[in-house]
């Protein structure tokens, strides 16, 4: 039987091992966001056509993940695995679409935490087909993501409309802005969806994937699968673009497009793949999200935009709360799964399934 000291010996060795990929973690999501930040200033600056955009960008990213991964290379993927993964292409592709079209009208803050709304899928999962016990749990962590949801919508975060904010609205100019930001619940109905979409391929990616290697593999056919569905988008874009008499231009960025493709779906992925295996931290965690949050507030700063700490604050940790009752059955499970697989190293395993998924 292990003494307390030896416990305590073991976790803070098992801190300190893990402490590279925490920090890896924070730099990737941090690069992520930036890239995030850059795309809305192009599409804004520039009125590039969003979907064309995401298609340049997708292209050259799913060359890349074939080149890196080869999944035509190794033991055959059987077809069980690689028809979900093209269906999963399509879904993909929905979600960066939304994204992108809710980045644009929403802000790149307003979107990055709608997409952690997502365990929305979760929570009515949840209510569905979890146990009694815990219903009111999951209604709970439903009800407080709407309501961040809904301090989101009318400009919380904002320092032109939030209640914390001291500023005086009398100004005409400060009005236009106040009538431009104050969207509702219906204009973050997009990048919600998004996130929906977001969620639901992770599960697919989950589900059809056994070993970790083989998840890079099949991700490099969901990318490639999602490039292909979104080309006639695309060329539908310039088609229609070109016979209204508009001429559609895409005006070359390196920053913008490098940043999308090497931070914001190359680098990504592999981020969050390492704090899923080492860090048994996912997408839509409370973690997650505190890591997020802090990268936004320093490009919100960075970047100049019309930010309110305060209201951001309080948006953060009403979604946080949500979250984290939402998902309070799943993490028990995995949580007494964890400790008694990997003893008393299982203490970083509090966030490993937190994630929105459907019931097995």
């Amino acid at each position: 039987m292990m003494s307390p000291k030896q416990i305590s010996d073991d976790r803070g060795s098992s801190h300190f091992r893990h402490t590279p990929f925490q920090i890896i973690h924070v730099i990737g999501n941090f690069f992520r966001i930036w890239s995030v930040y850059s795309m809305y200033r192009y599409l804004n600056q520039t009125g590039a056509p969003v979907v064309l955009f995401l298609f340049c960008c997708l292209v050259p990213s799913s060359f890349i993940f074939l080149i890196l991964q080869k999944p035509w290379k190794g033991r055959p993927l059987s077809n069980q695995q690689i028809v979900p993964s093209l269906i999963n292409g399509v879904i993909t592709a929905l979600y960066f679409i939304l994204w992108g079209k809710g980045l644009k009208s929403c802000g790149p803050l307003r979107a990055i935490l709608s997409e952690y709304s997502g365990a929305v899928l979760g929570v009515l999962s949840g209510v569905l087909y979890g146990r009694r016990g815990q219903v009111w749990k999951k209604v709970g962590g439903l009800v407080a993501m709407l309501v961040a949801l809904f301090f989101l919508s009318q400009g919380w975060a904002t320092s032109s409309l939030s209640p914390f904010s001291s500023k005086d609205s009398n100004d005409t100019k400060e009005e236009e802005l106040v009538t431009e930001q104050a969207l509702g619940l219906m204009g973050m109905m997009i990048p919600v969806v998004a996130g929906i979409l977001s969620a639901l391929r992770r599960v697919i990616a989950r589900r059809v994937s056994l070993k970790n290697q083989q998840k890079k593999r099949l991700h490099a056919i969901t990318i490639t699968s999602a490039t292909c569905f979104l080309f006639p988008l695309a060329m539908w874009d310039l088609v229609t673009g070109s016979s209204s008499g508009k001429a559609v231009e895409l005006p070359f960025s390196a920053w913008a497009f490098l940043a999308t493709i090497v931070f914001g779906i190359i680098l990504i992925f592999y981020v969050d793949n390492i704090a899923e295996e080492r860090l048994h931290m996912v997408f839509s965690s409370p973690r997650h999200l505190m890591v997020a949050g802090a990268c936004i507030i320093v490009m919100e700063i960075a970047y100049e935009m019309d930010f309110s700490l305060p209201g951001f604050i309080v948006c953060c940790l009403v979604l946080g709360f949500g979250i984290y009752e939402a998902t309070s059955l799943e993490r028990s499970k995995k949580d007494s799964s964890i400790k008694s697989e990997d003893g008393p190293n299982g203490i970083l395993g509090n966030d490993f399934d937190t994630s929105p998924v459907l019931p097995i």
